[in-house]
């Protein structure tokens, strides 16, 4: 891959940036100064990257034609074969950084996020896997050092999970936990088998960048907020009070609920963060749709009615379908031990957008 054109381009925005950052029009617009400020400081280390890439490279040359000049077996030829060691090897630290580096980031990737777990086929059996899959995303986040902040749920008549939302906050949530959106397949023995047989169950997950209140405006006139009183466990504060909040977004349909707390004021808070963030995945999907084919070019796709992974209590198996990963320590993986999932995940989308970079046009 040739870096020289990328270099360049990276040059042309830098110099770009730099005289917009100069514009005192932009004190007006304090958003986009931090913006272009975050882009400038990138843009100024990877400018310095591709400098010194550019430096060894000629240094490398220089030492190969002295190389051919001298005698195989001259102290000259020696110092330049050692030299020239050296060089490759800080040639390729060099390109490593300047590959990751001509790769725009994904703004969204440094969001908390709000996971949504859903049980699918399978009854009973799916509730509790969504009970099992909401643990292990807690046990990953804790590991981490996220914070995980339940919104809502609809627990099931053993023990599992209708339906569970919750937020991770921390550093690269969505980064790490984007690939997870799509169906989870469980085969095992249900609790309630009497006879022994493998039942096989799914239940999906969503994955969504939270949206911040300047990405989606959400008007009063377009709710339709109504209170109840919350039904199931929670003691008396909870089911004695009108602190279930549900608010219908009437442009879309979209219908959100929320009972967990028992303040009115912190539920309708939480229910308005959760549809906020549904709008702007709906919103980031529709864009996608009009770039399909660059979709299809990434990993996955982000489509809920995606089998994504099976996990087999038999085997002891867990394979990730999209890249072919399996592993057999099935236990660890949902007590939360999911980088060894996730790390090749990052990888291969890597390995995909730099494929991706290769292909297009450098102007």
């Amino acid at each position: 891959m040739d870096l020289r054109p990328h270099i360049e381009k990276l040059k042309r925005r830098f110099g770009d940036v730099e005289t917009a950052l100069a514009d005192p029009e932009l004190f007006n617009h304090p958003a986009r100064a931090q913006e272009l400020a975050k882009e400038y400081a990138r843009l100024k280390e990877l400018v310095g990257i591709g400098e010194q890439y550019l430096k060894t490279l000629d240094e490398i040359a220089s030492n190969r034609a002295l190389l051919e000049a001298e005698d195989a077996d001259s102290e000259l030829a020696r110092l330049a074969r050692e030299e020239i060691a050296r060089l490759e090897v800080e040639e390729q630290r060099l390109f490593k950084q300047l590959q990751l580096g001509i790769i725009p980031p994904d703004p969204s990737d440094s969001r908390d996020t709000i996971i949504e777990i859903r049980a699918g086929t399978g009854g009973q059996e799916a509730a509790l896997f969504a009970a099992d899959l909401y643990r292990m995303y807690t046990r990953y986040a804790e590991a981490r050092g996220w914070k995980v902040e339940n919104l809502s749920s609809s627990p099931s008549d053993l023990g599992g999970f209708k339906e569970v939302i919750f937020e991770v906050t921390g550093t690269e949530v969505y980064r790490r936990l984007k690939f997870e959106s799509g169906v989870h397949r469980v085969q095992r023995v249900p609790v309630t088998e009497a006879q022994g047989r493998i039942h096989t169950s799914t239940c999906t997950v969503a994955v969504l960048p939270e949206a911040e209140e300047v990405d989606i405006e959400i008007k009063p006139e377009d709710l339709e907020i109504t209170v109840c009183r919350a039904s199931g466990p929670g003691g008396q504060g909870v089911n004695t009070t009108d602190s279930a909040v549900q608010i219908l977004h009437k442009p879309t349909g979209m219908i959100v609920r929320c009972a967990d707390e028992r303040s009115q004021q912190k539920n309708k808070a939480k229910a308005l963060k959760v549809l906020r963030t549904r709008l702007l995945d709906a919103k980031r999907a529709e864009e996608s749709a009009k770039l399909a084919a660059q979709r299809r070019a990434l990993i996955g796709t982000g489509e809920r009615n995606e089998r994504i992974r099976t996990y087999n209590f038999p085997q002891n198996r867990v394979t990730d379908h999209r890249i072919d990963l399996t592993i057999y320590n099935l236990p660890a993986v949902l007590d939360g031990d999911l980088d060894q999932i996730i790390e090749p995940l990052l990888a291969h989308e890597l390995q995909q957008k730099l494929a991706a970079v290769e292909t297009e046009p450098v102007g």
